[in-house]
């Protein structure tokens, strides 16, 4: 067995794992805060509930996931940080003074900013002030947003390395300019995107929620955990589907600016061997193995060169000229990443994102207007028995997108600079990566286990009820209207 692939599918794997809980830890903070704003400050822009208490019940419930999945993340967060000290130490010498002022921060905001003010949020709803407690949840929501973007950045960087400078006698990279880094052109691309994509995980995930509940019965037509509900799913619904659209247009964008920085992924992505104008891209397409041409393609022509370009008669380089001015630039080697995953990762990121959109839309157009939700009808069966896989459809589509970012910049680590092959441990053998990559696939399919039962378990519970509004301390608490009401 050979030592890279299984140090590079080892970190896949906790990667992976890894990012099921980021994208739904962003989008559920986000979700929850806006929810408990509305409980705050009474009717929301979206919906028609007005009564404030609905909401309020509702964003506990979206808490206590969140609590779940947060917790989740931290854990499975922190193997990433020890792979690189356990696998790719040779890559960490390189790397360590760019990636260690993000991981810095990145564990600070997960580990104290985020970490604290999620407990405060939890702990502190019939202690706080509303306000006081409403700002910490949004402290939360801010703090993932700005924990994304920071790592985010350290990953531009091995796509597309900008403000470092390598030190001629250590042969390490030296990081420049932090403000820089941080606006690596390819980050402000990938950060909208990957947010957007973030959002239709968590609102896929509280549709789903939302329309088990209607469909499962135990709630009166007229009763208010179904109007609760039913507000649920729609705001799930809009959120997945508006999120959808951004997720395209931020994707089209991001394609872009990879076709400038990395042209021989955006060929992977077609598996375009020859320098072409007006690329056609492939719904689908097969081509038997050794060869470069598909015997077989469902083809939309001029499409990829929108796609990288922005003009469908623009000219999109192949990979077979990519190869010899790689090769011409950095010396003998195979710079083609592997075609199968660049190629099918990219078409299951969009057809599974744009599928989970269309079940929103579905949904919006089944319950407008106050319509009911038939469950007899062949839309709303459709919408039911789609229920259990609804939140897996975005996290697919976020995971797929991973795997065609990262195989499709191989075979390097950081672009044009350090090669994967070179950035393996030294000394670490072939049974010590088998051995923890069954002890991490193990311990990493348990956690799985258990924040799904934990979350199956909290959405069978129901609504939460509201704590009974504490008492106010002092003269000035009980004029304002500024109650607990948590």
């Amino acid at each position: 067995m050979d030592l890279e692939l299984l140090t590079r599918l080892q970190f896949a794997v906790t990667t992976l794992y890894h990012y099921l809980f980021v994208p739904l830890s962003i989008s559920l903070s986000l979700i929850t805060a806006l929810l408990a704003t509305a409980h705050v400050f009474g009717r929301p822009p979206f919906g028609r509930i007005a009564d404030r208490e609905r909401w309020g019940r509702l964003s506990l419930l979206t808490g206590k996931v969140l609590v779940a999945t947060f917790a989740v993340g931290v854990v499975t967060g922190l193997v990433q940080e020890f792979q690189f000290g356990l696998s790719w130490s040779s890559f960490a010498r390189f790397y360590g003074d760019v990636f260690g002022p993000t991981l810095a921060i990145e564990g600070m905001l997960a580990f104290f900013l985020e970490a604290t003010f999620l407990g405060l949020w939890w702990f502190g709803r019939d202690r706080l002030p509303r306000l006081v407690h409403l700002a910490t949840i949004w402290v939360v929501a801010v703090g993932t947003t700005i924990s994304a973007f920071v790592i985010l950045a350290a990953n531009s960087f091995m796509q597309n390395p900008v403000a470092y400078t390598v030190d001629e006698t250590t042969g390490r990279a030296r990081l420049g300019s932090f403000s820089e880094l941080l606006t690596n052109p390819l980050n402000l691309a990938a950060f909208p995107h990957t947010m957007a994509g973030s959002l239709m995980a968590g609102g896929a995930l509280v549709m789903a929620i939302g329309v088990w509940h209607l469909v499962r019965g135990g709630h009166a037509a007229d009763s208010e955990d179904f109007a609760a509900f039913r507000a649920l799913s729609r705001l799930g619904a809009w959120v997945t589907l508006v999120s959808g659209a951004a997720t395209a247009a931020t994707g089209d964008a991001l394609g872009k600016v990879i076709t400038q920085v990395q042209p021989m992924k955006m060929a992977a992505a077609e598996a375009l061997y020859s320098t072409t104008t007006s690329a056609p891209f492939s719904i689908f397409a097969y081509a038997p193995p050794g060869t470069d041409r598909p015997t077989f393609s469902v083809e939309v022509p001029g499409l990829l060169s929108f796609l990288a370009k922005g003009s469908f008669t623009a000219e999109v380089s192949g990979l077979k000229d990519l190869q010899d001015a790689y090769v011409a630039q950095f010396g003998p080697g195979d710079y083609t990443p592997w075609i199968p995953a660049a190629f099918w990762s990219f078409r299951l990121m969009i057809g599974v994102g744009m599928l989970a959109a269309l079940v929103a839309l579905v949904h919006l157009w089944l319950t407008r207007s106050g319509r009911p939700l038939h469950v007899d009808s062949r839309l709303a069966t459709s919408v039911l028995w789609s229920v259990p896989v609804l939140p897996l459809l975005p996290m697919a589509a976020n995971s797929f997108g991973w795997i065609f970012t990262e195989t499709g910049r191989q075979p390097w680590l950081v672009f044009g600079l350090f090669k994967t092959a070179d950035g393996v441990s030294p000394g670490l053998s072939v049974p010590e990566v088998v051995v923890s990559l069954v002890a991490f696939t193990l311990v990493y399919g348990a956690l799985a286990w258990a924040w799904t039962a934990l979350v199956v378990r909290l959405v069978h519970a129901g609504l939460p009820t509201l704590p009974a509004a504490r008492p106010a301390d002092d003269a000035a608490a009980r004029s304002a209207d500024v109650a607990i009401t948590y």
